[in-house]
């Protein structure tokens, strides 16, 4: 079985979102974190993971990453709401 390939979103220290593709969530939010990732999330650490979407080809997860990097601030935050398992579907402002 191959790599799982996944597009993730992190919100930075700004409140702003970053949204990228990986093959190791973890450790490519640990090098965000460290300064270490892309130039926009440096100087807006830290990050926390928002979001994740797994998908089994990486052009599948590129052609995700490219739409969610699409979509406006309240599209955004609308995903990660949705994203939260826990949650019972009620539509609850935060």
């Amino acid at each position: 079985m191959g790599h799982r390939h996944h597009v993730y979103v992190v919100e930075c220290a700004d409140g702003s979102f970053y949204t990228g593709y990986t093959t190791d969530v973890q450790r490519r939010v640990a090098e965000h974190d460290a300064g270490e990732g892309a130039k926009y999330t440096r100087g807006r650490t830290p990050v926390r993971l928002v979001h994740t979407e797994s998908f089994d080809s990486k052009s599948a997860a590129m052609s995700r990453e490219y739409a969610v990097k699409q979509l406006s601030r309240a599209d955004k935050e609308r995903l990660v709401a949705d994203g939260d398992a826990d949650d019972d579907g009620d539509e609850h402002s935060r």
